[in-house]
């Protein structure tokens, strides 16, 4: 008999992020860093300390600092939660 994995919806995990580093894609191509302040059922979210990021040579590099911001779910491409910004 084959062993069945539960897996968690992306709210969950989401929710289990909240109070730590995120980055967040959206469909215009940005990509914010901040941290994971709320989500909620229709995915948006609310990072403090946002930044907006690019990776234009390869090396992060930081294009404006926002403080905090809301990002509508519906614009969303992907999320990391846990995530570092390496300089």
């Amino acid at each position: 008999m084959a062993s069945q994995v539960k897996v968690d919806s992306p709210i969950k995990v989401l929710r289990s992020g909240i109070a730590k580093n995120t980055l967040v894609k959206v469909k215009s191509g940005s990509t914010y860093v901040g941290r994971l302040v709320m989500v909620d059922s229709t995915m948006n979210v609310v990072l403090s300390e946002c930044k907006e990021v690019t990776w234009s040579s390869g090396d992060p590099e930081v294009v404006a600092d926002y403080g905090t911001v809301l990002i509508r779910g519906s614009q969303i491409v992907y999320v990391a939660v846990n995530y570092e910004l390496e300089k």
